[in-house]
């Protein structure tokens, strides 16, 4: 099985924009029901309707190899990175997780919170292993 992610948008044209021209994801489909695109080798499907229903949570993330970099990138773009009260976040707006991987978090065009992570060396030296197999 391949992974489908999705978010949803009620302003298709702005994100169509976002996706596209901010975060450089291929468009592969504009339906009258989602945008398509590639998000670097997995599906993004952004589903059109009316009204978006926020989660109190980040909706997607992306691994990236150069946290600062992206940050950076994406600020001048017009991007601004979120701040909360209950993390220390650098003025970048990156948090260093306690295994010392970085993490920072933005919004599309509806208010989906979107996240970037680095992770620690260590982390990124071991491939990630799903557990998954081993439960059925």
């Amino acid at each position: 099985m391949q992974t489908i992610a999705f978010v949803a948008t009620s302003q298709p044209d702005r994100s169509k924009s976002f996706y596209s021209e901010i975060l450089k994801f291929t468009l592969i489909e504009d339906s009258p029901y989602a945008l398509v695109f590639d998000a670097n080798g997995t599906m993004l499907r952004i589903q059109k309707v009316e009204n978006v229903v926020l989660a109190p949570y980040t909706a997607l993330g992306w691994k990236v190899p150069d946290i600062q970099g992206k940050v950076q990138e994406l600020g001048a773009m017009g991007v601004t990175m979120e701040r909360f009260q209950w993390i220390d976040q650098d003025a970048a707006g990156v948090w260093t997780t306690p295994d010392g991987s970085g993490v920072s978090w933005f919004r599309d065009p509806d208010g989906n919170l979107l996240s970037l992570t680095q992770f620690n060396a260590y982390r990124v030296t071991k491939p990630y292993r799903s557990t998954a197999a081993a439960c059925n």
